[in-house]
């Protein structure tokens, strides 16, 4: 199988492993809207954002550079062991802080005392397995790695039905025993949300112990020194990053209200459905560029990868839009909820240029440069907290939707800027900038003016596919062949 066909494979299934997950958390928005008011729903958002920011701080960037240094070290057996055992000890060492400062921690964060020692539990399973999902997709067991992600949505989504939409049917019906039925309803609903993610993490904590006892514990120190001297900076990108994406919604909470917060965070989800593209073309992506680094036509290859995920995005941008009253109806449903639709077709596009930005990434995660991730986030995050904090008490929540797209528009053009001096990758800008223009502004047309009208929202997005199929012409005729 060509380099080119097993890219293409690897991104078909990474990218079902990747984006179905999150695509039936997306569905499963619609469950949680029906059973929680906005306010509840803020809660449950608070704990996935406290989630985010603590996987970070637990992983150490650890994954990337297990991929960076699979490749490049002779003992791949020391990177896997090295990798595992540091994650091991940092998750022990967090575990002990947690377990002694549980309270203090939890009245600091806002945050249940209950729900975060269930949000503790949840983060030492997932991130004991962090190294063990990376060995599967940098020794390309695209299968395998999908099994047990879907294996761990399928629980979480199962629970999360029997949690809030069948015991409680049930419970009306008079199944139940009182006991039973009193002891249920003494508990906030949004906790069962929390307990599902629990379950699931388990029972995939223990499905991955035959792979577990594989890794070996011991540290090469000299090898830790490199692999932390790369690592570090990731993480630090990476709480830059929970920043861009998370922050916004905890400022809404705190400068406006908890309901508006859970109104945001709910219609923010049909944004994600972007990130959903943007992460299965990572996941398969990020382990082909660094295999094909040493390649004569590396860059080249780099530079049409960008091209055609920028070509497919917009398309997937104008299609969103196209249907949007469909999907806010499927996916949200209440209309207490809807009244936020108009930050889609921002969240949209910034999503779609952060796709851009994990692309141009490349020329710092080859040449080991990733101080720049570190500050290339960094200053995505100032300008996220800046613009939230200076601009939500003046327009409100649409603020945070103009803060995401500043920022990741920021460091978009940063890292092409830089990327040109230290590995120049001949990308094609100007039809790059063209495609992401001219979908957001179809797609903000669609939205203000046609947002009822399907005959005229479904002949733009056609005419929007033919102007592409006209345009790229020939490099379609060129990937035909290959």
């Amino acid at each position: 199988m060509s380099l080119a066909k097993r890219f293409v494979k690897d991104t078909a299934i990474y990218g079902i492993a990747a984006v179905l997950p999150k695509l039936i958390n997306v569905l499963l928005v619609r469950l949680h809207t029906g059973i929680l008011p906005p306010k509840a729903y803020s809660v449950n958002t608070q704990f996935y954002i406290y989630a985010t920011y603590f996987n970070v701080l637990l992983t150490l960037g650890m994954e990337t550079a297990f991929f960076r240094f699979f490749t490049k070290y002779n003992d791949n057996s020391k990177v896997a062991q090295t990798a595992f055992t540091t994650i091991l000890v940092n998750s022990l060492f967090f575990l002990s802080l947690f377990l002694i400062f549980s309270d203090a921690i939890s009245h600091f964060l806002e945050i249940d005392t209950n729900y975060f020692q269930i949000l503790i539990s949840i983060l030492i399973l997932d991130t004991l397995v962090v190294i063990p999902y990376a060995y599967l997709r940098v020794t390309h067991q695209p299968y395998k790695f999908a099994f047990y992600r879907l294996f761990n949505i399928t629980i979480y989504a199962l629970l999360n039905v029997v949690f809030l939409w069948w015991i409680p049917k049930l419970i009306i019906a008079g199944r139940f025993s009182t006991k039973f039925t009193t002891l249920f309803n003494e508990h906030p609903k949004v906790i069962y949300i929390f307990v599902a993610n629990l379950v699931a993490s388990f029972l995939t904590f223990l499905l991955f112990l035959p792979v577990l006892i594989r890794f070996k514990i011991g540290i090469d120190k000299a090898l830790l020194k490199k692999m932390l001297s790369y690592g570090i900076p990731i993480m630090i990108a990476g709480l830059a990053y929970a920043t861009n994406e998370n922050l916004d919604k905890l400022l809404i909470g705190r400068l406006l209200d908890k309901e508006t917060m859970g109104v945001y965070a709910a219609v923010y989800k049909i944004g994600v459905l972007m990130s959903l593209y943007v992460t299965a073309f990572r996941l398969g992506a990020e382990p082909y560029f660094f295999s094909q680094h040493k390649a004569e036509n590396a860059k080249e290859q780099y530079a049409h990868i960008l091209l055609w995920f920028t070509i497919l995005g917009a398309v997937f941008m104008v299609g969103i839009m196209t249907f949007l009253d469909v999907i806010a109806h499927l996916l949200i449903g209440q209309a207490v909820y809807l009244k936020a639709l108009n930050i889609v077709p921002i969240i949209l596009t910034a999503y779609l240029i952060f796709g851009i930005y994990n692309n141009l990434s490349v020329w710092y995660k080859l040449t080991d440069r990733t101080r720049y991730a570190m500050i290339l986030s960094i200053i995505g995050a100032v300008i996220t907290i800046i613009f939230n904090i200076v601009m939500i008490p003046k327009i409100g929540y649409i603020a945070s939707a103009w803060a995401t797209l500043a920022a990741y528009g920021s460091m978009s053009l940063l890292s092409y800027y830089l990327g040109r001096k230290y590995y120049k990758v001949p990308y094609e800008m100007f039809k790059i900038i063209f495609y992401v223009g001219s979908s957001a502004l179809t797609g903000f047309v669609i939205f203000k003016y046609f947002y009822h009208n399907y005959p005229v929202k479904i002949v733009i997005l056609i005419l929007y596919i033919l102007m592409i199929l006209i345009l790229e012409k020939q490099k379609i005729k060129q990937v035909l062949k290959h």
